[in-house]
Formats: C-alpha cells, sequence, structure tokens
C-alpha cells in the first residue's frame, strides 16, 4: 500500500504524470541505451522500439499500477503484475537490472517535467516505482523458483527435429532438448522465448505459445512470419523462416506465461483469430488426452482456410471432445471450409453459459470485440482472459 504521506501526492501529480508518460518513457528509453547499448541490442525488441509499442506499454503500466495505488485496498494489481513478470522471468531479468531502470527512469522524469518534480513529489514517486518493482521482483523470484533455476539463468539449446510448413506465412518447429534431457513440463496455454543471433550479431528475443499439448517430450511452437506492412519485417520470424532447420538449434527459455487452462469441469471459450490459435491447440490437445467431458466452445477467425495455421488439427481436437462446438469465421471463404461463416467473428448468436471462462488471443481489435460482446451478454470481467503476442497495449490504451 501507497504510505499516507505519498498518497496525496501521488493523487494530485497523477494527470500530469499520466499526461507526460508518453514522453517520459520516451526519453527513459533514450537515456537507458545511450547507457547500456546491449540492451537494446539482445534483450529489448527493436522493432517494438521503433514503432513505439513498447513506450506505450510501459507507460500505460506504470500509469495504471499507481491508479490502483490510490484505490485503495479493493484495488488489484496482480493480474497485471503477474503478466508482467512471466514475461519478464521469459526474457531472463535480474533483480539487478531495476536499478539500472530506475536510474534512467527519474532522470527521465526530471527531463520532461523539471522544476514541477519537487523533492515531495520526487519521494512519492519513488516510492510507487519501489512498490511495483519489488512485487515484481519477489513475484519473478517464485517463477524462477518454480521453473528450478537460477536467477534468470533460463536458457538452453533446443535442436529442431522436424520443421512443418503450416501455411504461406505460418511454420512449425518440433524442439527437442540439445543435452538429451526430456523438455521440462508446462501448463497448456503457456510460452517460451526464442533467443536468435542475427547478421549483425544482435542477440533478439521473441515469445512463441507452445502450440502442442504438455506430455511429451518435444515441444513445438509455430512462427508466423511478421510482414512489416511498409515497416521493417520481424527480425527474428523472417530468420526462423530463412535459416532456422532439422538438424539446427536454437536457443529457448523455460515456459513461462499466466493464460493457462484452469482445472475443473467448468464450461470454456476459446477465442481466437490469425496466429492466436496457437495456445489453444495446446489446451485442447490437453483436455482431449485427459479424456476431459467439460463443455469447450471454440470460436476461430482467419482471413481465409489457406491461411489458417493448423486447421486440420483444429477440427480433429475438437471432434474428439464430447462437448466441444466449433465455429469458424473466414473473411474469404472458400469450399474447403463448408459450415464456415463469412466476415468477422460475431458471438452474438451463440449460446453460451454466464458460468463460462473465456480465453482470448489474437489482434487487439478482436479481442475487444469479443471482450465487449461478451461484457454486454453479462459474463464477469475477471472471467474473461487474454494473451498479447508483443507489448501488452490493452492496458495502455484503457
Amino acid at each position: 500500500m501507497l504510505s499516507e504521506q505519498s498518497t496525496p501526492v501521488v493523487r494530485a501529480t497523477l494527470p500530469v504524470v499520466g499526461a507526460a508518460m508518453g514522453d517520459i518513457t520516451e526519453a527513459f528509453y533514450r537515456r537507458l541505451f545511450d547507457a547500456h547499448p546491449e540492451l537494446l541490442r539482445d534483450l529489448f525488441n527493436r522493432g517494438n522500439q521503433a514503432g513505439g509499442q513498447q513506450q506505450r506499454a510501459l507507460a500505460g503500466s506504470i500509469a495504471a499500477f499507481a491508479g490502483m495505488l490510490l484505490d485503495g485496498p479493493g484495488a488489484s494489481p496482480e493480474a497485471m503484475l503477474a503478466r508482467i513478470a512471466h514475461k519478464h522471468a521469459s526474457l531472463g531479468i535480474t533483480s539487478d537490472q531495476y536499478k539500472i531502470v530506475h536510474r534512467h527512469l527519474f532522470a527521465a522524469i526530471a527531463e520532461v517535467l523539471g522544476d514541477a518534480v519537487t523533492p515531495r513529489v520526487a519521494a512519492a514517486w519513488d516510492e510507487v516505482y519501489w512498490l511495483m518493482a519489488n512485487a515484481l521482483m519477489a513475484h519473478e523470484a517464485r517463477l524462477y523458483q518454480e521453473a528450478g533455476v537460477a536467477e534468470g539463468d533460463v536458457w538452453h539449446r533446443m535442436e529442431i527435429v522436424e520443421r512443418r510448413q503450416e501455411t504461406p506465412q505460418a511454420v512449425s518447429f518440433l524442439l527437442r532438448r540439445a543435452d538429451g534431457r526430456p523438455a521440462e513440463p508446462f501448463r497448456p496455454g503457456q510460452y517460451v522465448s526464442v533467443r536468435t543471433e542475427l547478421p549483425d550479431g544482435a542477440r533478439q528475443i521473441r515469445q512463441y505459445s507452445l502450440s502442442a499439448a504438455p506430455g511429451s517430450d518435444t515441444w513445438r511452437i509455430t512462427v508466423k512470419r511478421v510482414r512489416g506492412d511498409g515497416q521493417p519485417d520481424g527480425e527474428v520470424s523472417s530468420w526462423l523462416h530463412a535459416h532456422a532447420r532439422v538438424g539446427g538449434t536454437v536457443t529457448v527459455s523455460a515456459p513461462f506465461g499466466d493464460l493457462v487452462l484452469p482445472d475443473g469441469d467448468g464450461p470454456l471459450l476459446l477465442a481466437t483469430a490469425g496466429i492466436g490459435v496457437t495456445p489453444t491447440l495446446a489446451m485442447l490437445g490437453h483436455l482431449a488426452a485427459t479424456g476431459s467431458g467439460r463443455p469447450v466452445t471454440v470460436v476461430h477467425a482467419d482471413r481465409s482456410p489457406a491461411d489458417h495455421a493448423h486447421r486440420d488439427e483444429l477440427l480433429t481436437l475438437v471432434q474428439a471432445l464430447p462437448d466441444a462446438r466449433l465455429h469458424l469465421w473466414y473473411e474469404q471463404p472458400d469450399d474447403s471450409a463448408p459450415g464456415a461463416s463469412t466476415g468477422r467473428a460475431d458471438l452474438s448468436g451463440l449460446e453460451l453459459p454466464l458460468t463460462l471462462t473465456a480465453f482470448l488471443c489474437g489482434p487487439l481489435p478482436f479481442m475487444r470485440s469479443v471482450r465487449g460482446d461478451l461484457l454486454r451478454r453479462g459474463i464477469p470481467a475477471q472471467k474473461i482472459h487474454y494473451e498479447v503476442f508483443g507489448p501488452d497495449l490493452w492496458r495502455a490504451q484503457q
């Protein structure tokens, strides 16, 4: 909880700090990378930095956390902090890096706000930062302990034992640990980070969902090649598509992620679009492998059947579950998808129990639309979970 002396200061200054947070985070990253260029080269996503997504995500998370502190004991930042902590653990973030962030963040605040940052204001926002940082460090320490690794020591080499072209723009890789040990267990819905060394020497990292059920000695990831549409193409996805071949190796993290299949027998909604189908494949595969009879409604939207990665597998998994229903939408349908609807996903005509737990994965506009439909139908917000590939702009755009 925020202290009594800091609460009125943060409350009074949050509108000003929040309005300037975009400029503050831009100045922060400039200062950080000037002092530590290796962080941009080997840790942060250069594409997201260039496009500004990471800056907006950081600004949104800090402002949201401060707002939750002001809301008092009833506020719960745990979901937001858990999401960030899992991403940090998958990158191998260590506690000493929070001191580096603190130094450059508060220099950026002073740069942008100038004389408005009095000692009292600085002390209050310093408390906000360390409340958030300490909570994240504690959560990340638990994640490292659960993974059975030392702080930040999440990486190992994995051999590519199978490569399969799923669509013209999506390829799957079956991975096995290069040291001969079985792949670690994971929960359906989790992801791993993949670190690749690019031609300029940078070691860039991206997260990919584990797209097959746990229980095997291998993992599978499915990588969609990111096209820039006027901007540079995705660095890591392009490299993997061009160079990752059977017999080669890649550096992969332990599995992390808080979007996981819950235990129990309650009804589920799995709503995805595009490559967002990947975490639900692991969930459905697990349900099928364990003989689950729980009700499952599967919704997927895509550009066309040819663009739908793992389409046949999705159909097979749904058919293997006794109480599962599949609803498909394609913007460009063809004769290979009888029964699919045309256009964008529309849940208004579906029978959905109010007791369901929903999992959403796909582009932000798709998830916002589905979430809005569910809220209007009376599904509680806390029962709607989501996964974002890349910086979490959901919170930043609330």
